[in-house]
C-alpha cells in the first residue's frame, strides 16, 4: 500500500512538471507570435518575360513612346553626341543590309523604340537614352548611332522574329493546311487581292486595326490594309524559277510567307512608289509616317514584330511555327548568286532590296 501511494505520488510530481513546462512554452505572452516567413519565389526575381497577346493592356496607348514627350536635355552622353547624330542622320555613308544607303533616318522610328525615348534623333535627350543603352549591352557609352551600333541592335531585332531563329537552324518553317486559313475581308485587302492567313494572326491584326484607327493614324482608307499574307511555297518557288531573283536581293526561296503568320501592309508611299517599294525614298516616307511610328511602338502589344529592312512586313509570334523541312531540301532553281544587283526602277515597281532581305 506504501508502494502504490509512493507510485501515485511520483506521477503526480511527472504531471506537474509536464505542465509547468507546456505553459511555460505555449501560453501566450503579450507579444504577438512570430509570422512564419513565406518560401522565396525564385521566379519573382526573374526579369520578366514578354509573353505576344491579340489582347492590348488596358491603358491602351499608355506606352512610354506613346505618351507625352519626355524632356530632351540629357547629359548623359558626351557634349558632341547629339551634334554627330543629326549631321549624321542623312549623311552616314553605310551598308545596314548588304547595298550602300546613305543616312539612317529611316531606322530612327526603330532606334528610339529600341532605347525608350520620344526625344528627336539630334538631341541629347536622344543621345544619352542610347549611351544608357550602350552601357546596359556593354558597349563604349558614346551616345552615337553608328554601323556598330546599329549592327547590335539588329541581331536583336532579327531574333525577335521566330522564323528567322528557325532559318539559323537551317530549316524552312512548315506551311499550314489551306483550308485551316481564314480569308481576310473585302475591306482588309489592298488592290483586290484574296488575303489569306492563320485565324490567329488575322484576329491579332483585326484588333490592331481597329486601336489603331482609334488613335488616328490611319490618314486614308487604304492605310493598314493587307497587300500580301499567305504564299503557298509551291507557287512561290515557281515563280523563284521563272523570275530567277530569289538569291536573296529581291526574294528568297524561304519566305516568312509560307507560315500564313506574316503580312505586307500598306503604310505609305513615296510619290511614283507602290507601298511595297524598298527604293529609300520609299521607305524613307514610311519611316516618317505617323502609323509607322505608332505601329513600332504598339504592334508589339498585339504579337506582331517588324523586318527592320521593310516597314511594311510583319509577323505574328502569337502561336508557333509549324515543324519545316531543311532549307538545303528546297528546290533552288532561281535562287543563283548575282554580282550586280538590279537596276532601280523608275516606276512604282518594288525596287532591289539587299542581300540581308534572305530573312524574309
Amino acid at each position: 500500500m506504501r508502494a502504490l501511494r509512493r507510485l501515485l505520488w511520483g506521477l503526480s510530481l511527472l504531471l506537474l512538471a509536464v505542465g509547468g513546462f507546456w505553459a511555460w512554452v505555449y501560453w501566450p505572452s503579450g507579444k504577438s507570435s512570430p509570422t512564419p516567413t513565406p518560401p522565396i519565389d525564385e521566379a519573382g526575381y526573374l526579369p520578366p518575360q514578354h509573353v505576344p497577346s491579340i489582347d492590348p493592356p488596358a491603358l491602351a496607348g499608355a506606352l512610354p513612346l506613346a505618351g507625352a514627350p519626355e524632356a530632351c536635355d540629357g547629359n548623359d552622353a558626351p557634349d558632341t553626341a547629339a551634334a554627330v547624330n543629326a549631321a549624321s542622320l542623312s549623311t552616314l555613308a553605310w551598308t545596314p543590309f548588304g547595298k550602300s544607303e546613305t543616312g539612317w533616318e529611316i531606322y530612327a522610328p526603330r532606334i528610339a523604340a529600341e532605347i525608350g525615348t520620344t526625344c528627336g534623333p539630334g538631341s541629347n535627350g536622344f543621345a544619352s537614352a542610347l549611351a544608357r543603352w550602350q552601357g546596359a549591352h556593354g558597349l563604349q557609352k558614346t551616345g552615337v548611332v553608328d554601323p556598330a551600333v546599329f549592327g547590335a541592335m539588329l541581331v536583336r531585332w532579327h531574333l525577335a522574329r521566330p522564323f528567322v531563329r528557325t532559318n539559323r537552324e537551317g530549316i524552312c518553317p512548315g506551311a499550314p493546311p489551306e483550308a485551316n486559313l481564314e480569308l481576310a475581308k473585302p475591306e482588309e485587302s489592298y488592290g483586290g487581292k484574296a488575303i489569306r492567313m492563320r485565324p490567329g494572326a488575322l484576329a491579332a491584326y483585326r484588333n490592331m486595326v481597329a486601336e489603331a484607327r482609334a488613335a488616328g493614324v490611319l490618314p486614308r482608307p487604304e492605310t493598314l490594309r493587307i497587300f500580301s499574307g499567305f504564299r503557298a511555297p509551291d507557287a512561290d518557288a515557281q515563280r523563284c524559277a521563272r523570275d530567277k531573283n530569289c538569291q536573296g536581293l529581291i526574294r528568297t526561296i524561304c519566305s516568312a510567307h509560307r507560315t500564313g503568320l506574316a503580312m505586307d501592309v500598306v503604310i505609305d508611299a513615296a510619290p511614283g512608289f507602290g507601298p511595297d517599294s524598298s527604293a529609300d525614298a520609299n521607305r524613307l516616307v514610311m519611316a516618317r509616317s505617323a502609323l509607322f511610328k505608332w505601329m513600332v511602338v504598339n504592334a508589339p502589344r498585339f504579337g506582331f514584330v517588324n523586318y527592320a529592312y521593310e516597314p511594311w512586313h510583319w509577323e505574328w509570334t502569337g502561336e508557333p511555327l509549324l515543324p519545316g523541312v531543311p532549307i538545303s531540301s528546297l528546290p533552288q532553281e532561281g535562287s543563283e548568286p548575282v554580282t550586280e544587283p538590279p537596276a532601280a526602277p523608275t516606276s512604282g515597281k518594288p525596287a532591289a532590296a539587299a542581300g540581308a532581305r534572305n530573312r524574309r
